[in-house]
């Protein structure tokens, strides 16, 4: 039976403090509410300085998530974990956490699906779901700090590289980002927030002007238009110059940093002209290049390139004077890989009716 009651995060802070003045508590409980929430509460019944009478009031009228967890995976020794979501109405979504020395990084989406449909993702192979609500994305995040507190660590970055394109779901991806930096939520440093896009350049302008230091990413991939219209196909409407201009005055209005995130695809963007064109492209800019090495997807004619042909192409692209690092490859046994874990679970779900009437006798018992 579906669960109509609201999660308790789809309300803004005003609408709360009104919910409590008419439920007989004071507002200044709101607080309380979402710093349990921040700490990583899995129920209100756990919120034990709340009066028992509020809780119950509380559990009547709202969920404390609308995330329902369909499975958890795990890799790299238990350092990555990822967990794929069902929200209301029976999509899916991932999250991913990923652990570091010095610092614990939510992945998370901000699309069910993605309609960019770049053809080395496993994300674009399933048709597009919906954009999320802002509290959904938020849900992700309270449900990693709950994840981490049983840890003993907190989580301390989120990047918005998940399923999804964040700009093309820009008004709530800019409200979870003001809930997530605020105190009285999660409280994490805008500075520790990174924005990526495939290049929807009115929105990389739009959020210049929202006084919001996140760090943003662009989704690149390739410097020069003919190969970039096909792993990116955006780039058909946004072409690439008119798109690093944006980002470069992204980067002016914000004095952040612009970081370019390059797929490395063996034999197609990992030759020393790729790398030449991404420093006439880059050079004397503010940016940074992450390379990622290629987290193979099935039924794709792409392949990973070797440990030699990164290191080669790195050299090439630091000879370019830029700025480089190799992003960490995280999760492959956890099919971390943006939209891998919902394309195994969906492929599984649509195989199990088959299954079934094959061998009914070993599924009932």
């Amino acid at each position: 039976m579906t669960d109509l009651r609201p999660a308790i995060l789809s309300l803004s802070a005003s609408d709360l403090e009104a919910w409590l003045v008419a439920n007989h508590a004071p507002a200044y409980r709101r607080r309380q509410i979402w710093g349990w929430l921040a700490r990583g509460a899995a129920s209100f019944e756990a919120m034990n300085d709340i009066p028992k009478a509020l809780r119950s009031d509380l559990g009547r009228d709202f969920r404390s998530t609308s995330l329902t967890t369909v499975v958890n995976t795990e890799a790299d020794h238990a350092l990555t974990s990822k967990t794929l979501y069902e929200l209301d109405g029976g999509h899916s979504v991932e999250a991913v956490v990923m652990r570091y020395a010095d610092r614990s990084t939510l992945c998370i989406s901000s699309q069910a699906g993605c309609p960019i449909g770049c053809p080395f993702c496993a994300t674009g192979k399933f048709p597009f779901g919906r954009n999320l609500k802002a509290h959904e994305i938020v849900e992700q995040a309270t449900d990693a700090v709950r994840l981490l507190a049983t840890e003993g660590r907190r989580l301390s970055h989120v990047v918005f590289m998940g399923m999804g394109e964040p700009m093309a779901n820009y008004q709530s991806v800019v409200e979870s980002v003001r809930r997530i930096t605020d105190p009285d939520l999660l409280g994490i440093s805008p500075r520790r927030i990174v924005v990526s896009t495939s290049g929807l350049i009115p929105r990389i302008e739009q959020l210049a002007a929202e006084k919001l230091p996140v760090t943003l990413a662009i989704s690149l991939h390739a410097a020069r238009n003919e190969l970039r219209d096909v792993l990116v196909p955006i780039n058909r409407k946004y072409p690439v110059d008119l798109l690093i201009k944006a980002a470069q005055g992204y980067a002016d209005a914000t004095g952040r940093r612009v970081s370019y995130e390059w797929v490395l695809l063996a034999g197609v963007n990992d030759t020393e002209r790729d790398a030449k064109e991404l420093g006439r492209l880059l050079r004397r800019r503010l940016a940074h290049v992450n390379l990622i090495p290629f987290n193979p997807v099935e039924d794709t004619p792409y392949r990973a390139p070797d440990r030699a042909s990164i290191r080669r192409f790195k050299e090439w692209v630091e000879g370019q004077g830029l700025n480089v690092t190799v992003r960490d490859t995280r999760g492959r046994e956890a099919d971390a890989a943006c939209g891998q874990l919902h394309e195994r679970v969906m492929r599984e779900r649509s195989a199990a009716p088959k299954v079934a009437a094959r061998v009914p006798s070993v599924i009932g018992s």
